[in-house]
């Protein structure tokens, strides 16, 4: 049990937005590495885990980085002393008297990833309103119905616009930049939420289960923004710091609770389609969108890991008490593992 809590560990970890985090480019442009180690893939990813251990679940277990050429051990950099910063004043008066060039200015990263994270953490704010209004059971139904609407359609947005943020828009409009865009984004977390919304936003059928897995997405992202901008505020510290600390060190459990909310859904689409509001199309991409999930390295540890149990508990009551479905579910693996 312990081996597969440190492996969802692991995987949590590794899918973690450290991009939107603002945490770690300062910590990344802290740590003291050689230029020709900094380019590494393995090394990049050890200081992710190191600094989602430090930031985000103090009980990941880093492994040692095992390198073959360098036996210096890189190491965040200390603060600058007063005595560089007071020796480095002269030699930029000299570098500017001598070069007589004027720097121009140059716009500030930071700000400009403050103000889409701002942007995010306002409509990932409005989604959780929006929810928590549709699965209320004292709301009116027509309230409730408008805000499940709304939730869909706020984390549509949010997800297309990261998304746009991070990857830019295709280089050209035609098949072949749009094929190679798609290849880009299509196992991303942004990609699978914003298909997910897409598929429940026109439909006529309200299920009010499917608003868990946007709930958990935007939690974690409120949270995370909450401590990282207002942690030394009075009242984020007598409201907010509990439950923010909470979601932050149990995102591994929201993870597992969203994967487990999403293969649910499947299998109430699947019995819808014996009532009245059945929806075969909608039936159909939700499950070609579950077999994405199953496969994108964002969402793959959590679902394998839910599809194994149901397998252990379905699996042997098939074949004790329905032995005909052995041929279909066969049929079906063979389908799901293409």
């Amino acid at each position: 049990m312990g081996g597969e809590e440190d492996q969802l560990k692991k995987i949590a970890a590794a899918s973690y937005d450290y991009e939107n985090d603002p945490r770690w480019a300062d910590y990344w442009s802290n740590v003291l590495i050689p230029p020709h180690m900094g380019s590494r893939a393995d090394v990049v990813d050890h200081f992710k885990r190191k600094f989602y251990k430090r930031y985000i679940d103090p009980d990941l277990v880093v492994e040692p980085m095992a390198t073959s050429s360098s036996s210096q051990q890189a190491k965040p950099s200390a603060p600058p002393t007063t005595s560089s910063s007071t020796n480095s004043q002269p030699r930029a008066q000299s570098s500017d008297s001598s070069g007589r060039t004027s720097a121009t200015p140059t716009p500030n990263p930071a700000s400009l990833r403050w103000d889409r994270q701002t942007i995010q953490f306002s409509v990932n704010a409005w989604v959780i309103v929006m929810a928590a209004l549709a699965i209320f059971p004292l709301s009116p139904t027509n309230l409730a119905n408008r805000a499940y609407k709304l939730s869909f359609m706020g984390t549509a947005c949010s997800t297309l616009y990261s998304l746009y943020a991070l990857y830019g828009k295709p280089r050209a409009w035609n098949m072949q930049a749009m094929q190679v865009w798609l290849q880009t984004v299509i196992v991303t977390k942004d990609f699978i939420c914003f298909i997910y919304c897409l598929i429940f936003l026109p439909s006529q059928l309200y299920l009010k289960f499917a608003l868990i897995p946007v709930l958990c997405q935007c939690l974690e992202y409120v949270a995370k923004f909450l401590r990282s901008n207002f942690s030394r505020t009075t009242l984020y510290r007598r409201y907010f710091d509990e439950a923010c600390v909470w979601v932050e060190s149990n995102t591994s459990t929201l993870k597992i609770l969203s994967s487990q909310a999403e293969i649910g859904l499947g299998i109430l689409l699947i019995l819808s389609l014996f009532s009245w509001q059945r929806n075969i199309l909608q039936t159909f991409m939700y499950w070609q969108l579950l077999k994405l999930m199953y496969h994108a390295p964002a969402t793959a540890g959590y679902h394998q890991s839910v599809w194994s149990k149901i397998g252990r508990l379905i699996i042997p009551l098939v074949h004790r008490y329905a032995p005909f479905l052995n041929k279909p579910i066969s049929a079906a693996q063979k389908w799901w593992f293409r």
